[in-house]
């Protein structure tokens, strides 16, 4: 760990569940929009489940535990107003930086590794919730929702924050905790580490094709020389 790693020269994270557990802000915000529509609230697991595709599909995941596909289609765009009204307010609240996340971005950066965070999470959400957790100072570039036409599992984050920083995919790794960052990874040609403690839609992270699950982001470093060497 005291030489550069070789190979990797960025590392890029994701945000909901990777360095961050925003379950809590994000379920009472999605049970506020509930009851604005006269709907029961759901438990935080479920919630949980729902994380990860952005904020269109979390909002219609929750409307479809109550509705038909018309029904939900019907109801989307008020729910969506009623969410971000919410969520506006709860974004940041109850959120708590992962252990050791906060040492393994220092850790990189004495490395001289550029960061990042992509995220599906449009940047009316991110860029507050890094603020207030204290990661944003600690970032080379944001890639929210909106910040590219498409989004995760899609390369496209990858690809252009790659070439922002005038690297090539291979010399980029990528932290999440999903399948949509692996894949988003493995199509854009980067490396690719998962967490275990994320939401990853129930699934285990050990069934995905990463080059390795690391427990803490704090692991991530001593493995780093072993993967993308040139």
């Amino acid at each position: 760990m005291t030489a550069k790693p070789k190979g990797i020269r960025a590392v890029f994270l994701d945000l909901d569940g990777t360095m961050v557990d925003s379950i809590p802000d994000i379920h009472l915000a999605l049970n506020q929009m509930r009851a604005d529509l006269s709907l029961a609230p759901l438990d935080e697991e479920k919630t949980k489940h729902f994380v990860g595709r952005g904020t269109e599909s979390l909002v219609r995941s929750a409307l479809a535990m109550d509705c038909d596909d018309d029904a939900v289609n019907a109801r989307l765009p008020q729910a969506l107003v009623f969410f971000r009204r919410h969520y506006l307010e709860t974004n940041g609240c109850c959120s708590r930086v992962y252990p050791d996340v906060m040492e393994g971005l220092r850790q990189f950066r004495e490395q001289g590794l550029s960061l990042a965070c992509v995220t599906n999470k449009p940047a009316i959400f991110t860029d507050p919730l890094l603020a207030k957790t204290g990661l944003y100072p600690l970032l080379d570039a944001i890639s929210s929702a909106d910040s590219v036409p498409r989004k995760k599992p899609d390369p496209l984050p990858m690809q252009v924050l790659s070439a922002r920083f005038g690297l090539h995919p291979s010399e980029v790794l990528v932290i999440g905790d999903s399948i949509n960052d692996v894949r988003a990874a493995r199509s854009a040609g980067c490396s690719v580490f998962v967490v275990p403690y994320g939401y990853n839609h129930g699934q285990s992270v050990r069934d995905m094709d990463a080059d390795g699950v690391i427990p803490r982001i704090t692991d991530a470093l001593c493995l780093i020389s072993g993967i993308g060497a040139v």
